[in-house]
């Protein structure tokens, strides 16, 4: 970890759930090769499956956006039938117990929320997704509230997190994420960024101007720790 000295103390901590609680391959992995199953034999898919790493490397993006680059010569049907399966199959997938947290996320913000630090998620992700992935990985009892992109309708995340700010009245918080769309949204609105170094599906470019870099989601129990005045 990096130590940013000129970090205010946060009244509230705001996370991305791909690729920063959620470690998404576990799950996406299976759910993406069942799409192009599903989309061959619906005669809406020709070809290949195309490599999952390209899907992956698309976290935290737009739907709209994923599709393009995934399969950019498709038709608006079949991207539109990709989205109904992804979901479909994502939460078929948490609800059979696939999906995994990374590790230490969950007893780390039991932690911040018993220091009495409010918590809350801003995803580029479906509503249901989102809720989906914190009902059933045991988190969703721990924050404030659960923002997506997919439920408010915001063209990005810049958007989603004023929108969170202000329905909460919130001051002072900490942006935290692993993708260049999470420094975007902190800076956008003067947040401070605690980039998450961990993750493996941005490239480490992409947290070029976060604050702070963690290698392990504890480190944020130090760094808020050493705020406490």
């Amino acid at each position: 970890m990096n130590d940013n000295h000129k970090l205010p103390k946060p009244e509230a901590l705001i996370f991305d759930m791909d690729g920063t609680l959620f470690e998404t391959d576990t799950l996406l992995i299976g759910v993406h090769e069942r799409i192009f199953t599903t989309l061959r034999e619906e005669g809406l898919h020709e070809g290949p499956t195309p490599p999952v790493e390209k899907l992956l490397g698309c976290l935290g993006m737009l739907l709209e956006d994923i599709w393009n680059i995934v399969m950019p010569d498709s038709s608006e049907a079949a991207r539109k039938r990709a989205d109904e399966l992804m979901l479909q199959y994502e939460l078929e997938g948490l609800v059979a117990g696939e999906g995994t947290l990374y590790p230490h996320v969950e007893t780390t913000l039991r932690e911040l929320k018993a220091r009495g630090c409010k918590l809350f998620v801003a995803s580029n992700g479906l509503e249901d997704y989102v809720k989906g992935v914190a009902e059933h990985r045991g988190i969703a009892g721990l924050f404030n509230g659960l923002y997506s992109a997919g439920e408010y309708k915001t063209a990005t995340k810049v958007e989603l997190v004023a929108r969170l700010m202000k329905d909460h009245g919130i001051g002072a918080a900490w942006m935290v994420g692993d993708r260049s769309s999470d420094v975007e949204a902190g800076k956008g609105n003067g947040l401070p960024v605690i980039g998450c170094a961990y993750a493996v599906y941005g490239r480490q470019e992409e947290l070029r101007g976060a604050d702070v870099l963690i290698r392990d989601f504890r480190e944020l129990l130090e760094l808020q720790h050493s705020r406490i005045e």
